[in-house]
């Protein structure tokens, strides 16, 4: 029996996922399918590639021995592909994809019929959520993430810094005054997202935290973005939430004189850098041209520079 490079494909994903059905899923394959596709490629072979367990597998030593040589196999079949002018397969199958949801509503979801005109391939299943969702056990093929980054397992690309500024209404900083230091916070309602009390700032003499306070906390972000607006207090927000009511005027930077200090960005995080399917590639690379290094929401957007730094961050 000849070797299935399609079977080959589908175990290289199984290894990066470290899930039958999820890799299935990419595929277009049931559970079941995948694991005979599995089972008839072991049979080729003569060995076992995948320790089975009811949540998860592993690579025998021999699936690990494997696994470099069916990478060099289908890199070698797509260079033989473009070779003779057929190129890379298009980008084609349904696409998973979990958000944040304030930033997906925001500025993914309209970009997300230009993408499907352009990838008629594709088909999307677009979850917006604000919990952190494990890739693996949900099947999800690609996640955008807001933030720093913490799991190291995963792999990210940056698709946009994340700027971000303390902002407050006219109305509020003429009722309370306007704060000259980070230490004069102490004297201000402060709008408080989660447990984020402690805010970190750059200064002449160096980093300094501040501990805030203030009459309203939330998990929701877009909750804060409408109490600042309301004259609630001084919020900490990202330009992309909050860039228009800075152009318009309907909220002023404050302390632009004092950069915050956490490095955050926007990122695509996926599983792993194995044979990465051409859809997930294409909405990375559609989104990073969309939002560019100088994000459309941070063109003169009236915030006086103040910004995190926006290097790499760890994942």
């Amino acid at each position: 029996m000849a070797l299935d490079l399609d079977a080959v494909a589908l175990f290289v994903r199984v290894a990066a996922l470290g899930n039958v059905s999820a890799a299935g899923r990419e595929r277009g394959l049931s559970p079941a399918s995948a694991s005979t596709r599995l089972a008839q490629l072991e049979s080729v072979l003569g060995a076992r590639l995948l320790h089975r367990t009811t949540r998860r597998v592993a690579l025998t030593q021999e699936g690990e021995q494997f696994l470099s040589h069916a990478q060099v196999l289908l890199a070698a079949q797509a260079q033989a592909l473009a070779s003779v002018g057929q190129g890379y397969a298009a980008p084609q199958g349904r696409l998973r994809v979990s958000c944040s949801s304030s930033f997906g509503r925001q500025h993914v979801s309209p970009a997300l019929p230009v993408f499907l005109a352009q990838y008629p391939g594709i088909s999307l299943d677009f979850r917006l959520t604000d919990r952190v969702v494990d890739l693996i056990e949900e099947g999800v093929d690609l996640a955008i993430r807001v933030g720093a980054l913490r799991d190291s397992s995963l792999v990210a690309r940056k698709l946009a810094p994340n700027r971000r500024t303390l902002c407050a209404s006219p109305a509020y900083l003429a009722a309370r005054g306007v704060p000259r230091h980070p230490g004069d916070l102490a004297a201000h309602d402060c709008l408080i997202l989660g447990e984020q009390r402690d805010w970190r700032f750059v200064t002449p003499g160096g980093a300094l935290s501040v501990r805030v306070n203030g009459r309203l906390a939330s998990d929701n972000g877009e909750v804060l973005r409408d109490a600042v607006l309301a004259g609630l207090g001084i919020a900490l927000k990202s330009t992309w939430d909050v860039g228009v009511h800075l152009k318009r005027g309907e909220l002023v930077p404050v302390l632009p004189a004092y950069p915050l200090a956490e490095e955050v960005a926007i990122w695509a995080v996926y599983p792993s850098r194995a044979f990465v399917p051409p859809k997930t590639h294409a909405l990375i690379e559609f989104l990073q041209a969309r939002f560019g290094p100088v994000p459309y929401w941070d063109v003169e957007n009236g915030d006086g520079g103040h910004s995190a730094a926006h290097g790499a961050a760890g994942v």
